[in-house]
């Protein structure tokens, strides 16, 4: 097997503003360094969001602002660096705050209700680098995670709807060249090994109607999740992991297979 990172990615903020960088610092049972540290609360007073930022167990989906609930925020992209969070448009910043600073992320929440008047209100922007906002780190249920995805699975579904589908839809951490189709369900439960750093693999990742839109613009005219049902009766696309060892990863990368 000759399965390679292919390319690497993170949000900083949750659901919103895909990345892609060249390599990556890991944290042990975290995932990739910065990766959807940030959130906007959605229709939650203050009280509670400062609740849910806190406390995964307390963090339900809908408590957020996501591409599912907000499709709207598909235009937009947030730059993180040294601490700034810059939230921009068309490449133009609009404005930038310190990440630290809870009456500086209001400022930036305020501002992006300004722009998109018609976002549930109140939202406020929340931060939480020990526990961040994963799809999987809420309810009981609650576990850190990344996702892989293998790009041969993709290009099948392609084939299957005859439609180019963006990778980027799916907004996973790693997407891997290398391996047969859909090889990756096999290995659930093993563990696999990406430059002396180990990750258990979890589960398949069920898809929601996010995938539906073109990156970068509100345009929900293709079904995939629709799609994914017809074709392999179900949802899935894509693979959890939980890395047990510190480490940094970068595009090219191995990938072996353990157990």
């Amino acid at each position: 097997m000759n399965c390679v990172i292919s390319s690497i990615h993170y949000c900083p903020v949750k659901s919103i503003s895909f990345q892609s960088i060249q390599s990556c610092e890991i944290k042990k049972n975290l995932g990739i360094a910065n990766d959807r540290i940030f959130a906007f609360s959605r229709s939650v007073d203050l009280e509670k969001a400062k609740l849910i930022e806190k406390d995964a167990k307390e963090r339900k989906l809908n408590n957020f602002l996501t591409l599912k609930n907000s499709p709207v925020l598909n235009k937009y992209n947030f730059v993180y660096e040294n601490n700034k969070l810059t939230l921009t448009l068309n490449n133009e910043n609009i404005i930038s705050i310190s990440a630290d600073d809870s009456n500086e992320r209001l400022l930036l929440s305020n501002k992006l209700m300004e722009l998109e008047n018609s976002l549930s209100q109140p939202i406020s922007l929340l931060k939480n680098i020990d526990f961040p906002f994963y799809d999987t780190s809420n309810s009981n249920n609650v576990f850190n995670s990344m996702s892989l995805i293998n790009l041969n699975s993709i290009k099948d579904f392609e084939k299957k709807i005859n439609e180019e589908v963006e990778h980027q839809r799916f907004r996973a951490n790693f997407y891997v060249d290398g391996i047969d189709v859909w090889e990756e369900r096999n290995w659930i439960g093993k563990i696999i090994k990406i430059n002396n750093v180990s990750f258990k693999v979890e589960k398949n990742i069920p898809r929601c109607v996010a995938i539906n839109l073109k990156p970068k613009t509100d345009d929900n005219s293709l079904n995939l999740l629709q799609s994914l049902k017809k074709n392999y009766n179900n949802f899935d696309m894509g693979i959890y992991l939980t890395p047990l060892d510190d480490g940094k990863i970068e595009t090219g990368n191995k990938i072996e297979v353990k157990n």
